[in-house]
């Protein structure tokens, strides 16, 4: 029998607030989701409050995980700004506005960047990242961990696209992970990746409506509360934009480097230069930029066309100063090898797409190398 949202309700009536009451009659909880053993919620406060919560928000997840048949609780703090006050400064919504993430200070003057810390047994993590949706981000993703994966890495893939995650799609995999003795999730492993995704956890059609704090803990959550084990390499599938994950990722694990992915046309060029200014602006190194679907190539008569224009992503590179990483066709094999679950370098190793994979693996893998070896 599934856990409910009562046992869940009479857990919560045992955590005490700073009100003086239950949490349950506090007036703070959203509506609560529970099925198959996962648990998610957010506790809604003032801003002003935000800092007396947070051992609240521990005591609630704690109460959570220890109801019987609990496998999986997420419970975010949500502080909520009282009407008529004075806006927060701009943040992280667009490239402009990056400006004040990193110079902002909270509360005591800490940086921001105060709380970053490795994760025990992994080697270096990096982002691959986007300014928009729909350019074939996690595709890349996954067939730049295989190809890593080909060069001799141990690689793991964590899909952070919280709204959209497409890896369990990309893989194949349906299964649910399961917990270590110390109730960590355990990465599932298919073509030699550990691989981790909320999708995992929640079912296909399930709309994410969440606020940015219940992002930021379900990222901090897939970083921190799984067995990732000895990697050399932790690739993140980051949602496209430059919000809420992406600067949770930056401020929660020190990583070493973001890829930036685009197509030719301007519309997509203009949405990475803000995420490559992002990654910039919280110290994030910029291990370069790939031309998805940079060209297409007739499989009957070999003919190339550049629908989306051709090389923008290369001059983009070049006038930022960034490495560029490689070119990606559109092509038909990696559409179809994708949506079967089964990518094309693993499915297609001695094609020429897997080629051009490796060989951007290559180029990344030749920039890590350091953290690597210290590891």
């Amino acid at each position: 029998m599934g856990v409910t949202q009562q046992q869940v309700q009479d857990a919560l009536a045992k955590v005490a607030t700073p009100r003086g009451v239950a949490l349950t009659n506090a007036g703070v909880l959203s509506p609560i989701s529970a099925s198959d053993g996962k648990v998610f919620f957010s506790i809604n406060v003032e801003a002003s409050e935000a800092r007396a919560w947070e051992s609240v928000r521990a005591a609630a997840e704690a109460a959570v995980r220890a109801i019987p048949g609990v496998e999986v609780a997420m419970v975010a703090l949500t502080a909520e700004r009282k009407a008529g006050s004075a806006a927060p400064p701009p943040q992280h919504r667009h490239a402009q506005g990056v400006q004040n993430v990193a110079s902002h200070r909270p509360p005591g003057g800490a940086s921001p960047m105060a709380k970053q810390a490795e994760i025990p047994g992994v080697a270096a993590i990096i982002a691959v990242a986007s300014g928009k949706g729909g350019v074939g981000k996690s595709t890349t993703a996954l067939n730049l961990a295989l190809g890593l994966r080909d060069l001799g890495l141990r690689v793991g893939l964590l899909d952070a696209d919280i709204y959209g995650p497409s890896v369990p799609r990309l893989t194949g995999l349906r299964e649910k992970p399961q917990l270590s003795d110390d109730r960590k999730m355990i990465p599932l492993q298919r073509f030699g990746l550990s691989i981790m995704s909320i999708g995992f956890l929640v079912e296909e059609e399930t709309a994410m409506i969440w606020r940015g704090p219940m992002v930021m803990s379900a990222v901090t959550q897939m970083l921190r509360d799984v067995v990732w084990g000895k990697l050399d390499v932790l690739v993140v599938d980051m949602p496209p934009g430059t919000g809420d994950a992406q600067l949770t990722l930056a401020q929660t694990v020190p990583l070493k480097g973001a890829i930036i992915i685009s197509t030719p046309q301007d519309l997509s060029l203009i949405d990475a230069r803000r995420g490559l200014a992002m990654f910039r602006k919280v110290n994030v190194p910029v291990l370069g930029i790939i031309e998805n679907m940079s060209y297409f190539q007739c499989p009957h008569c070999g003919t190339k066309s550049d629908i989306f224009g051709h090389g923008g992503a290369r001059h983009e590179a070049e006038r930022l100063g960034v490495p560029f990483l490689g070119e990606i066709p559109l092509h038909i094999s990696i559409r179809t090898t994708s949506d079967a679950g089964t990518p094309v370098v693993e499915s297609e190793p001695s094609g020429p797409h897997a080629a051009i994979y490796r060989a951007i693996a290559a180029k990344v893998r030749d920039q890590l190398q350091g953290a690597i070896a210290a590891a």
